[in-house]
């Protein structure tokens, strides 16, 4: 031992201490669930896509739309004024034809994430899957319309969207 270790306080314990037990040794398990809370903005824009409707707000002073909503404009500090409805409709601001999935593995069929500007959001876009078409005929400024999931089957989530397709 270096001469630092036993110059400090207490009394160091042996090999020969552990296995005579001299050692209190407590066994427990930790409850480890949790709750977490979307708040106001995020909660009522997860409820209104439950309901098959697109929620934003919007900042009278910045003039834009908060999507998802939010209840504070990060770029003024203030608490935002409006709920505002938006469309279920929008233009493909870009895109990609993607042939790896989300896990890494090869697919047949490629799936298309595109950025769908909401339409009545003033420019702001969503991340999201395009279908219904031919990859190839995908183009930057198509307008598409979300297809949502059966009502029974939402979950107050972005994927109650299942895709967006062209019209």
């Amino acid at each position: 031992m270096s001469e630092r270790i036993k110059s400090w306080p207490g009394t160091p314990l042996t090999d020969k201490d552990l296995a005579a037990n001299k050692v209190l040794l407590t066994e427990w398990q930790p409850n480890l669930k949790y709750a977490w809370d979307a708040g106001i903005g995020y909660g009522r824009y997860f409820a209104e896509l439950r309901k098959g409707r697109i929620v934003g707000t919007r900042c009278h002073k910045c003039r834009r739309v908060l999507l998802p909503a939010r209840v504070f404009c990060e770029w003024c500090f203030r608490t935002v004024d409006e709920w505002v409805y938006l469309k279920d409709t929008g233009v493909i601001n870009t895109f990609s034809v993607a042939y790896t999935g989300s896990m890494a593995e090869r697919l047949k069929d490629p799936k298309i994430p595109a950025l769908v500007e909401v339409d009545g959001s003033g420019g702001v876009a969503i991340m999201h899957l395009i279908s219904e078409v031919d990859p190839w005929k995908v183009r930057i400024g198509m307008k598409v319309k979300a297809v949502w999931k059966p009502a029974q089957k939402r979950e107050g989530a972005i994927t109650d969207i299942k895709y967006w397709k062209p019209i």
